[in-house]
């Protein structure tokens, strides 16, 4: 077994403790991502990319709060919407979910339909946080999937391990199978 070239080394930032506590905090992130791709949506699937480990879900869409004002969320039903995609990523090294990130994802259907590119913004979610957004699609079939991230502006620590994300990441998920409907 060859060690992972993306888990950190204990630095003058992150003793090993502290890595073994990220690591932890990974895997339970990891084993949420795999029941939401593979347990709770109707398609789902995971694949390494450089320094990430990216996902995605995808479902009938939903209706979410959006926050209309101070102390005021109001809850949204999906209107022409039929698809709700899912993406989350995280780190390679240590599993956890990397927050701040700008996403877009695009669906081609296999028919030559484009929906996108489309920008997948932060959603809370009480089991996972990942990013996502209701789409409107031209309806059920196989569609291949790109992502698209950005690289983050956020500050990095650790001169050790601190020298990640600086690269645009794009990732192919072919022939995803999307059923389509509102929830």
């Amino acid at each position: 077994m060859t060690a992972n070239p993306h888990r950190e080394r204990p630095s003058d930032e992150a003793n090993s403790k502290q890595l073994a506590i990220a690591r932890r905090e990974g895997a339970a992130y990891q084993e949420g991502l795999r029941v939401m791709a593979t347990e709770v949506a109707d398609t789902g699937g995971t694949q390494q990319a450089g320094d990430y480990i990216v996902g995605f879900a995808q479902e009938r869409a939903e209706g979410m709060y959006h926050l209309r004002g101070e102390g005021k969320l109001e809850w949204m039903e999906p209107e022409d919407e039929n698809c709700h995609l899912e993406v989350s990523v995280s780190d390679a090294g240590d599993g956890r979910f990397i927050p701040y990130l700008t996403i877009y994802a695009t669906l081609t259907k296999d028919s030559g339909e484009v929906v996108g590119p489309t920008r997948m913004p932060f959603v809370w979610h009480p089991g996972l946080y990942h990013y996502g957004a209701n789409l409107k699609v031209p309806g059920d079939g196989t569609y291949d999937l790109a992502v698209k991230i950005e690289p983050p502006d956020f500050m990095r620590h650790d001169e050790v391990n601190g020298k990640r994300y600086a690269e645009t990441v794009e990732v192919s998920f072919p022939r995803v199978r999307i059923t389509t409907g509102r929830e």
